[in-house]
């Protein structure tokens, strides 16, 4: 079956069966329409503290919530079903990775007819936005965020005689090939890039931190072109790993979390990593290198700047919720409680970062005392706040990413294993991705 009937075939099929969805739900609305109370679906984070948010919120306003969680591994594939069964939706959490198929199958709607909720753009880092936003139309507000982070062993650095850590990625070959020469480390600079769901992030911090992008405003590829970021960027890597010798070649089989058991273990000097991770680096019980592990801006490379890639979470009101006007304001008033302020504050996104460490999408934040004594245990506030503005969204995510991403990743696999050149591997990623978006 070629590619464009197989996308044609399941838009078609998802819109198919958000429309039977809805049929079977009318009995189901009238009784929600009768009790009153908001359906609310997440996944199983911080259970204890969204309980506790959900009873200050029907205190305040007096509307009940039922709320309803499952594992990380299972919601998506739990949440399809239940949008497709017709089971009662208002508010739930999602990620910005499903927007696209979420959105073109009409199982959630736009939430920036409510002023309430629109204000707070104000305040919220661009990229959060930018990635809860679709066809021009805004989904949710911020549940959690974070970013790439390039961290380095300040130990190591020093060592080697820098005073400083690598501010380009020009730096970064000149300080690790100092490493090698000193036996500090064999391969100082640490790269995940198996086949994985964590690639696309570290591909796309590699080619926005060279000045590039996968694709232009318009969702064309643009990553082929021999004067973007994204050639610049392999050819970085290629060069790392075949040239220089900083990177070992066994990246292509390194997953994101062996990486930063590596790394914890004091193999490398450089990493690329979540910035959340930095808690668990610099934790003695996990990481031998505690202590030593810090931040410093994505380095840049010769037509970049410090750019990275940021991914996040919002809280997002269903079709169905939209449809009723009642129940479309109350599930509004429950986002704001969630991804706004609640009381004056913006409570919960505080108290999801002091409970489990989630980041945080809103600007304020950052000032808050008890946040940046939290952050002071194990990172630098002023960088990690540096970095996050400087967070680029994905521009890649839509509703063909999954099977493009799969011939990009062994592209670039196949260019780092010497296996092709850099322009016929992003040329053949940049073929199939307008294949793809032509046959959508």
């Amino acid at each position: 079956m070629s590619n464009g009937k197989y996308h044609l075939g399941r838009r078609d099929f998802l819109r198919g069966s958000a429309a039977a969805g809805a049929l079977s739900l009318v009995p189901a609305r009238m009784a929600l329409a009768q009790s009153g109370a908001i359906n609310m679906q997440t996944w199983s984070a911080a259970v204890d503290t969204v309980q506790s948010h959900l009873s200050a919120f029907t205190k305040e306003t007096g509307i009940p919530v039922n709320y309803g969680n499952a594992p990380w591994a299972q919601y998506r594939e739990g949440m399809v079903a239940k949008f497709v069964g017709g089971a009662p939706l208002d508010m739930m959490w999602v990620s910005d990775s499903w927007l696209p198929e979420w959105a073109e199958a009409g199982w959630i709607a736009p939430v920036d007819g409510f002023d309430s909720l629109m204000k707070y753009n104000a305040e919220a880092e661009k990229f959060c936005t930018d990635s809860m936003t679709y066809n021009g139309r805004q989904y949710g507000l911020t549940y959690y965020t974070d970013f790439m982070a390039f961290l380095y062993d300040e130990e190591k650095v020093k060592a080697a005689g820098f005073d400083a850590p690598p501010s380009t990625w020009e730096e970064v070959v000149e300080q690790s090939l100092a490493m090698k020469e000193k036996g500090i480390s064999d391969y100082p600079m640490m790269l995940a890039m198996a086949q994985e769901s964590w690639l696309i992030e570290f591909m796309s911090a590699l080619v926005y931190s060279h000045g590039g992008r996968f694709t232009d405003e318009g969702g064309k590829a643009i990553m082929q072109n021999a004067d973007g970021g994204a050639v610049e960027a392999l050819q970085w890597v290629v060069d790392a790993v075949s040239k220089h010798k900083i990177v070992s070649p066994g990246c292509v089989e390194t997953g994101e979390l062996s990486g930063l058991k590596a790394f914890a273990s004091g193999n490398h000097a450089f990493a690329m990593v979540a910035k959340y991770r930095l808690r668990m680096l610099n934790d003695p019980a996990q990481s031998q290198i505690a202590g030593n592990v810090k931040q410093a801006l994505m380095p840049k490379g010769p037509k970049g700047d410090h750019a990275t890639v940021g991914w996040m979470r919002f809280h997002g009101m269903s079709a169905q919720a939209a449809k009723d006007k009642q129940r479309a304001e109350n599930t509004a008033k429950l986002i704001e409680w969630f991804g706004g302020k609640a009381d004056g504050a913006y409570k919960f996104q505080k108290l999801l970062f002091l409970d489990i460490g989630a980041g945080f999408g809103v600007k304020p934040l950052f000032d808050d005392p008890e946040i940046q004594a939290a952050y002071g245990k194990y990172g630098d506030v002023e960088i990690i706040k540096a970095q996050q503005a400087l967070a680029q969204k994905k521009d890649v995510v839509t509703p063909w990413f999954g099977e493009w991403n799969e011939t990009n990743g062994a592209a670039w696999q196949s260019a780092i294993l010497g296996n092709a050149d850099v322009s016929a591997a992003l040329g053949k990623a940049a073929e199939t991705w307008d294949e793809l978006k032509d046959s959508y």
